[in-house]
């Protein structure tokens, strides 16, 4: 089971057919069971029974899950795959770093800049981005791919923890297909 934390402002909100939708979707055309939860109700139960976890992106001005970085601690103890998309590359900056502002609305080139797994193959390639900041790198994290203006791709040193700025689920969807072959071999 995978499960989708939906980082919108409010549980149920419009928000979440834009940016949790699409993410649920692919996995299950991928062949996997995604479980959505909004981020104020995740619990012990649905972080025990999943295989890996995908954080969602938000709207521009929806930053919400920021004002709770306690919220996310359990990334720490985690030990399974997790994917932070855009806010949630914002999310996991918040629970092992900071962010600062970089804004970027539509397509940008993507340079990778270290081997992994998830990008393999690929040394650039054309990204959708939104968002209003980028991470300050955190200690123990790497950047796996910049754009001209951000760092777009980040993963940590030993967890399987990634972050991405931009959203595949618009385009690319194949990072979170390649996300859930991760999971599967983990």
């Amino acid at each position: 089971m995978i499960l989708v934390i939906d980082l919108c402002y409010r549980e149920g909100s419009l928000s979440r057919d834009e940016f949790v939708g699409p993410v649920a979707r692919i996995l299950r055309e991928a062949g996997a069971s995604p479980v959505v939860r909004h981020y104020t109700t995740v619990g012990a139960p649905d972080l025990e029974a999943a295989d890996g976890a995908v954080l969602c992106g938000t709207a521009l001005k929806d930053r919400g899950f920021a004002e709770h970085p306690g919220r996310f601690r359990w990334l720490s103890a985690f030990e399974r795959p997790v994917l932070g998309i855009s806010s949630g590359m914002l999310a996991l900056a918040a629970a092992f770093g900071g962010i600062e502002p970089c804004p970027g609305i539509g397509m940008t080139d993507v340079r990778v800049v270290a081997p992994d797994p998830l990008l393999a193959g690929k040394e650039t390639f054309a990204a959708y981005e939104l968002h209003e900041c980028t991470v300050q790198i955190p200690d123990r994290f790497i950047p796996l791919a910049v754009s001209d203006r951000c760092v777009q791709a980040i993963r940590h040193r030993s967890l399987p923890l990634y972050g991405l700025l931009f959203h595949p689920e618009v385009r690319n969807e194949w990072i979170i297909e390649r996300f859930l072959r991760l999971v599967e071999s983990a």
